[in-house]
């Protein structure tokens, strides 16, 4: 082709010949690839043009004729400016995608007679080259080529080093000429700047103040502008505003956004949406990473994502397609320079960068100033080198970390594993714990034994940041220096950590070699230590037990783990006749004599099952294993009765459980010397459910794959179909593109069997959740917040029943969790196990929330409150799960919610019929009938009274901490105890705290007598000494003998009355006061608490006065909340509160004011204004009949039987 174009034209005129030239090849069917044309067009560019062509000819992109005609155009029209020195001059080209900024007159470029001011080197304007202008920097005196020669400074200065004395400002901007309209100035984004966008993409701009749009169809309403309104684009063209109007975006989450004021500006490229006007519109508008979120008032609205450096929003469109924004060059950059290509290639190194410019594949340009780029610090920073550098001398430092197995307790019950590692040597010891609060008491073991046998001491102990070491006290006394790591470096504890790894990679092999069950971890982890100190490791030919014990070690002992043995049996066992030998499994090595330690399979005359023996004697199968499955319908459950535990290992050899005696007297036998018998767990009636424990194969599977492995496949199958059947019936979720910017949840399956009381299999489970651990407040969630009903609430209904002989029925919500609507757009991946096929590549977008969610409990119960409401039912205001509906006859129901259980109260069956079928209607009920168990509470209707027990629960803590066969007593705490804190080390802390948490349950649902006992002793459970245990024992004692007691409401008195006091300094530590109040209706106690104070008070009165305060505000929640029960006759009729302080009884009607309770005005006026009102009035009773008394203070038997007999508590 012999057509060149030339410098004289306008290149896109010559582009568009070049065009119709193609077009007649094409017309004599003389096909040109497109890519050829493009090429062909490039190469007969002008010859002014040179470097441009070089760019073209090596972007690694294949362009199109389309963006070689955007790329054209842009090049011209920055060579045109550059040439033009009036700023006034219009350049009709294409509009940019822009970013709109409010400017000021004050950042104008300074003008002279429309020309730049600038100085030459010299000054003198005959200067050839000081009258051209530099098209990289603006600036004159120098080319741009001469940026490879000389380094330009910070301030633009040319090469001759002179500085512009006028900052360029304000270079492109926007306004509109039209006095009803502000002033709007715009940026522009070069990249994006002549890049035609498709009609559906709205992006947001962080400095636009008006919202500006394109295409007309978006509007909902529009009023067209008759005057000569315009806008100046960033190319210093001129655009015209043909009208304003209300335009609606539907968001991908189904929320609408609604702008007013937008601008109807049909040249400009792409749809802005002002982030100036939404933040006053109130807004909130999130950037987390590249995803943008928008709410408003805690509502989620929608989101968008970063897209070449702006924010699209994901608003729901026709088409899909999207018009991607290619990279130009602007007036103040050129394609050379280095920053641009650092951003082009990825942000690659900048030595990268040298030598592919060095190869040609990029241009050459000067890299002295570009050594960092801000952008890449930010994200790629990465951690420190750390050194490893050995102690070279036993016990200079050792190593320990804490691992918690998650497995099956191990034998003894042993749950966690505590490592200690010389550094020096590398030689480890290991202990077995029940709790993590153990691992400091072995470290003192570990101190003790090691300092002795080496004679020397240790001087630094390095941990992690966990709290098991926490005793400053302790590593002070022992001059022990205590290192831990720096927060979220696990590194510097490497080595613990790595060896921790080794141990578990053995065990797991050695689990599954032998085919053994997880009951035995325990054993095979002590036998992985006794191992690996017996390797030689990387940095040293010598193996850690050669290097601590000072000799080689003998590994010809050792023996495959987990094989089948034949032990021989012992002289007194053996008979002359028979079978000499007894069928065993090696599960380790002897730590204190040369012998090995066997499982025993199945009992004989000479052992038990479920024991641990050992012996020398032994004859070892090493090509044989056991693996025993189990019936299906049997589970492992650890026995709470359980009192031997493992002696403590050290060294990593074995763990030998404690000796006891038999129950029954027997004859002292003698087994050899060779022979020793060690019981593992429990006693001789527990020896089966043990062995079904050590070989329980068959736990319940972690997930969706090992429950498709296991022998109960069907099972699983029929509980996962009827999950995934419940969330598909409720729409939970459809099958979406995922959008950029977002990040799909993780889910899984957690797979539980339900077991009946008997320990046999009730139902097998299967949960759906998501991972909502990883949401982020403000993005993925806003509030969380879900009432529940009190148990007070609970407890006054119950009374209102027993009053008004109510019907009382129980439901059940079936997967209430996937009820609740979502208001957020959250997106997960396909369930394991239902992932559609062809369709993998598509992920979940919830429509209903789903368990794990965070948000999914406020949304369950926002779902049930409109429902409820919708069919009628009143809201009761002073506790928001109680739902009231009664017709004017007095006829009528309540509900009482909680999560997703449900009490109905009836003044008939008819009434709670009705209600039943209408929530049925709306959810997946499961209809219980007569309410029996409520949160564990039993509740027993008969005899015209209602009462609620605890009495299975107690007997399961009984049995749970070992107090089933204790002997009972009369008073739950010794009156004349004087209870202080534990100034040394704390006893069992973790399982003071269990304790005292099992007891608190009891006393907040059905015991109020223990109600103070439980709340002095939980004052002490971050140091729990012998006297508190002493002290926790007696409550444990005393609910022995009065495990039948329960609450019993007989509706009579019908009157809400109450009852506080106050016991001062009764807390010696630091003289704090007791606060103690109950209120009784019906008959029995409906609310009660034993509380510390927390002020300091100066006298008896005062003390009483601050009960007092405590005792009004819950009598004004309980009027609030019976006022808006129908069944409560009106007017409500004053609260009596009874007293047994006449001084503060004085001071409450009083309004005089003195030197002794001038403080007390905030809680004398509260109480004054309740009397004032009528809320309650205050009286006196004598301290013998104040039933408040025993909830301030330890008393006597006949007090404590009479105080609770009062309170509605007797043997139900």
């Amino acid at each position: 082709m012999g057509y060149n174009m030339i410098d004289s034209r306008p290149v896109m005129e010559q582009f568009h010949e070049m065009l119709r030239i193609l077009g007649q090849f094409a017309q004599h069917n003389l096909k040109m690839d497109e890519a050829i044309s493009v090429a062909v067009i490039i190469d007969k560019l002008p010859p002014s043009w040179k470097d441009f062509k070089y760019n073209l000819k090596h972007n690694k992109e294949e362009l199109t004729l389309t963006q070689l005609g955007s790329y054209l155009r842009i090049e011209e029209s920055i060579r045109t400016q550059e040439l033009d020195n009036n700023p006034k001059g219009k350049n009709q080209v294409g509009s940019s995608s822009l970013n709109m900024v409010e400017g000021e007159s004050s950042k104008n470029p300074k003008k002279s007679n429309g020309k730049r001011k600038f100085k030459g080197k010299d000054d003198k304007s005959s200067n050839k080259k000081a009258k051209l202008v530099c098209r990289n920097c603006n600036k004159p005196g120098h080319f741009k080529k001469d940026y490879r020669l000389r380094k330009v400074n910070k301030d633009g200065a040319g090469p001759s080093g002179s500085k512009d004395p006028e900052k360029q400002q304000g270079q492109i901007s926007v306004f509109m000429q039209n006095t009803k309209y502000i002033q709007n100035y715009i940026s522009v984004i070069s990249e994006a700047f002549y890049v035609q966008d498709d009609k559906v993409a709205w992006w947001v701009d962080s400095g636009a103040t008006s919202h500006v749009c394109k295409d007309l169809h978006w509007f909902k309403n529009f009023q067209q502008i008759e005057d000569e309104s315009v806008v100046k684009m960033g190319n210093v063209a001129t655009e015209p505003i043909k009208g304003i109007g209300s335009v609606l975006l539907t968001f991908t989450s189904g929320k609408c956004l609604c702008l007013n004021n937008v601008l109807y500006v049909s040249g400009i490229r792409k749809n802005l949406v002002s982030e100036i006007v939404l933040n006053n519109c109130g807004y909130k508008q999130v950037l987390e990473s590249d995803k943008y979120i928008l709410s408003r008032h805690g509502s989620f609205m929608g989101f968008g994502y970063i897209c070449n450096g702006m924010i699209r929003l994901n608003i729901n469109y026709p088409s899909s397609d999207n018009s991607i924004c290619m990279a130009s060059s602007s007036s103040n950059n050129n394609f050379h320079k280095s920053e641009l290509w650092h951003a082009r290639l990825g942000h690659i190194h900048y030595k990268r960068l040298k030598d592919m410019s060095k190869m040609s594949l990029i241009p050459a340009f000067d890299m002295q100033n570009n050594e960092k780029c801000k952008t890449c610090m930010l994200t790629k920073i990465t951690r420190q080198p750390f050194k490893d550098v050995r102690e070279s001398k036993v016990l200079d430092l050792i190593h320990t970390d804490l691992c918690d197995f998650h497995a099956t307790p191990s034998l003894g019950n042993k749950k966690y594993v505590v490592t200690f590692i010389d550094d020096a040597s590398r030689y480890c010891y290991i202990y077995l714990l029940h709790s993590k609060d153990e691992a400091l008491d072995k470290f003192k073991i570990y101190k003790q034994q090691v300092e002795l046998h080496k004679n020397e001491l240790i001087k630094v102990l390095r941990t992690d940041r966990g709290g098991e070491y926490y005793d400053p006290n302790y590593f002070e006394s022992t001059s022990i220096i205590h290192q831990t790591t720096a927060p979220y470096t696990p590194q510097q504890n490497g080595v613990a950590e790595r060896k921790n790894r080794n141990l578990k990679e053995m065990v797991n092999s050695m689990l599954s070699y032998s085919s053994l069950s997880e009951g035995f971890w325990g054993e095979a982890m002590l036998t992985a230590c006794y191992i690996l100190n017996r390797y030689p490791n990387k940095r040293s030919k010598n193996t850690p037990y050669e290097l601590w014990c000072k000799k080689v070690p003998n590994l010809s002992c050792l023996k495959v783990w987990g094989c089948r043995v034949v032990v021989r049996l012992t002289e007194p066992k053996r008979k002359t006749l028979g079978e000499r030998g007894i069928d065993r499994i090696f599960i380790g090595y002897a730590e204190h004599s040369k012998a090995y330690r066997f499982y025993v399979l199945e009992s004989n005359d000479s052992v038990s099952v479920n024991t641990v023996i050992e012996s020398r004697d032994a004859i070892f199968d090493e090509e044989r294993f056991t693996s025993i499955p189990r019936p299906r319908d049997m589970i492992h459950q650890s026995s709470s009765k359980s009192t031997t535990q493992a002696e403590d290992v050290s060294g990593g050899a074995s763990s030998v459980p404690e000796l006891r005696k038999s129950t029954r007297a027997r004859k002292a036998k003698s087994f050899g010397s060779d022979f020793q018998l060690y019981l593992v767990e429990g006693t001789r009636n527990e020896t089966i459910s043990q062995h079904q424990y050590c070989f329980n194969i068959e736990e319940d599977p972690k997930t969706f794959s090992e429950a498709m492995a296991s022998r109960d496949v069907h099972f699983w199958k029929e509980a996962i179909h009827d999950e995934i059947d419940s969330i598909m019936h409720n729409n939970s979720w459809v099958l979406a593109d995922l959008p950029p910017g977002c990040k799909a949840s993780g889910c899984k399956w957690i797979l539980k069997r339900k077991m009946k009381v008997d320990g046999t299999i009730d139902k097998y489970k299967a949960r759906f959740v998501i991972q909502g651990f990883r949401q982020k407040e403000g993005i993925d969630f806003f509030d969380t917040y879900a009432p529940v009903a009190r148990i007070s609430t609970i407890r006054l209904l119950l009374a209102l029943a027993a009053i008004h002989n109510l019907v009382i029925h129980q439901m059940d919500v079936k997967t209430a969790f996937l009820n609740g609507d979502l208001d957020e757009e959250i997106y997960m991946k396909q369930p394991e196990g239902f992932v559609m096929l062809g369709n993998k590549h598509k992920v979940c977008k919830l429509k209903k929330s789903l368990y794990g969610l965070k948000q999914a409990p406020k949304q369950w119960h926002q779902k049930f409150d409109d429902v409820v409401l919708s069919n009628g039912f009143a809201l009761n205001q002073a506790d928001k799960c109680v739902y009231s509906k009664f017709d004017t006859s007095g006829k009528g129901v309540m509900i009482c919610l909680y999560v997703a259980d449900m009490l109905i109260f009836g003044t008939d069956l008819e009434e709670v019929d009705k209600t039943k079928k209408s929530l049925s209607s709306s959810f997946d009920m499961k209809d219980m009938g007569e309410a029996e168990v409520i949160l564990g509470i039993r509740i027993r209707k008969g005899n015209n009274e209602i009462s609620i027990s605890q009495s299975h629960y107690i007997e399961k803590i009984l049995k749970k901490f070992n107090f089933e066969n204790c002997s009972p007593v009369s008073t739950p705490i010794d009156p004349s105890l004087k209870l202080l804190p534990n100034k040394g080390s704390p006893v069992s802390q973790l399982e003071y705290s269990r304790d005292i948490g099992c007891l608190m349950y009891a006393m907040i649902s059905t015991r109020p007598d223990i109600a103070y006992d439980v709340g002095r002793l939980s004052r002490y459970t971050s140091n729990p000494s012998s006297h508190h245990w002493q002290a926790v024992s007696r409550v444990f004692k005393y609910l022995k003998g009065t495990m039948n007691y329960g609450l019993t409401y007989s509706g009579y008195p019908s009157v809400l009355e109450g009852y506080s006091d106050a016991s001062w300094i009764n807390n010696l530590e630091d003289h704090s006061s007791t606060s103690g109040w109950v209120f009784l209706l019906g008959g029995g106690a409906i609310s009660w608490a034993s509380k510390k104070q927390t002020c300091i008070t100066n006298s008896t009165m005062e003390s009483e006065f601050v009960a007092l305060s405590v005792v009004g505000k819950e009598a004004e929640w309980l009027r609030n909340l019976i006022y808006e029960i129908p069944l409560w006759p009106k007017p409500i009729s004053t609260i009596s509160i009874r007293c047994d302080s006449a001084t503060t009884l004085a001071k409450a009607y009083s309004q005089v004011y003195n030197g002794k309770s001038r403080h007390l005005g905030v809680r004398h006026s509260m109480i004054h204004e309740l009397i004032m009102t009528g809320v309650i009035y205050v009286e006196f009773v004598r301290t013998q009949l104040n039933l408040a008394d025993h909830l301030t203070k330890g008393l006597a038997r006949d007090l404590v039987h009479n105080a609770a007999v009062r309170m509605g508590l007797k043997s139900t």
